[in-house]
């Protein structure tokens, strides 16, 4: 009998969890936030991840404004956009320059007269030991993972207030939860855009403005090409773009994509992609000191000081015979798929 009655509650309490968990499913779904006719502004929105996201915000009827600093790459982007039948604005705008972003949302307001959506993806790669790194590789680093995102929301916030409503998505990094060797200027700047984000959603949830932080994992988006590599910059880029490229460290940009939107949509606080990214967050959750050795341990292995020391070489000027083998046919693919030649 006493048995009986455990087996009873046990059933009672698998049933009730999964009650509880069909109702936030349920809830999720009835309270997603629909992207149709909203404005969203992509920095970095001419290649890589920027363009993939708007490629899916676009298929759900998004309005997009797509910014970068080059024209010719934007003006791609807006054609390919444009002739699925997406309503898309471009604007050429460094934003690392607090000037050309106020001119930029001042631009957008006069043609869309709001704001919806702010997606601070605008990125820079800074990969070498630090030691060929100067301040130069720091400050670039700073500029366009923090004052960007800064002058960005700044500029957008005062109408988000006074709709009442917002929603603003930073893409960081897993590097911004584990600082990477020879990635140190990225990953540095990284970890204070995920404080910055994690502080704004806390402040900002009042006026019902959400804050969502992204830290993907590699992502095969073709954007190793745009690096800036130091010290043997070959040998650098071609395990940046090996790691980039294997299904095991790496997912498509497609499916990373779709994982960060569906996390801006739900208004969840954090998403991280990859499953060796959430292990490494996980393990460096559990033990900072023993996620630093490990990771002492796989610099030893990096290429070391030397090479161009520390002038520095774009990815395209880094190609070797690895970086353009087979292994890395994801990243040469997606680099045509995405426009980042």
């Amino acid at each position: 009998m006493k048995k009986a009655k455990d087996t009873n509650k046990l059933w009672y309490l698998a049933a009730g969890a999964g009650a509880l968990l069909a109702a936030r499913a349920i809830s999720r779904k009835l309270n997603a936030y629909n992207f149709k006719g909203k404005v969203v502004l992509i920095t970095g929105g001419s290649r890589g991840l920027g363009l993939v996201m708007a490629r899916q915000l676009a298929e759900e009827g998004a309005r997009l404004v797509l910014c970068a600093r080059n024209n010719e790459e934007l003006e791609r982007a807006r054609k390919e956009l444009a002739d699925n039948g997406a309503d898309v604005m471009v604007q050429v705008c460094d934003v690392t320059v607090e000037q050309e972003v106020n001119a930029m949302v001042k631009s957008i307001l006069n043609e869309f007269g709001q704001i919806d959506v702010l997606v601070n993806n605008a990125g820079v790669i800074h990969a070498g030991p630090v030691t060929e790194m100067t301040t130069k590789e720091f400050k670039e680093a700073n500029d366009i993972y923090y004052w960007a995102p800064v002058y960005t929301t700044l500029a957008v916030l005062p109408g988000m207030k006074d709709r009442g409503e917002g929603r603003i998505l930073n893409i960081a990094s897993i590097g911004g939860k584990i600082s990477v060797p020879h990635l140190v200027p990225y990953s540095a700047n990284k970890f204070a855009l995920v404080g910055l984000s994690e502080g704004l959603r806390a402040e900002l949830k009042e006026y019902n403005i959400t804050v969502t932080t992204a830290n993907p994992g590699l992502m095969q988006t073709g954007s190793p090409r745009q690096a800036l590599v130091k010290g043997h910059h070959k040998e650098e880029y071609a395990l940046f773009k090996l790691m980039g490229s294997n299904p095991l460290t790496s997912t498509t940009a497609e499916s990373s994509a779709k994982s960060i939107l569906n996390a801006l949509r739900h208004g969840d606080a954090e998403v991280i992609t990859t499953l060796p990214a959430k292990l490494g967050a996980m393990l460096h959750n559990l033990s900072p000191e023993l996620m630093t050795e490990i990771l002492g341990l796989v610099n030893m292995v990096l290429p070391g000081e030397g090479g161009i020391g520390k002038d520095r070489a774009k990815g395209y000027q880094s190609e070797s015979p690895l970086s353009m083998s087979p292994l890395t046919k994801r990243t040469q693919k997606a680099a045509k798929q995405n426009n980042e030649f």
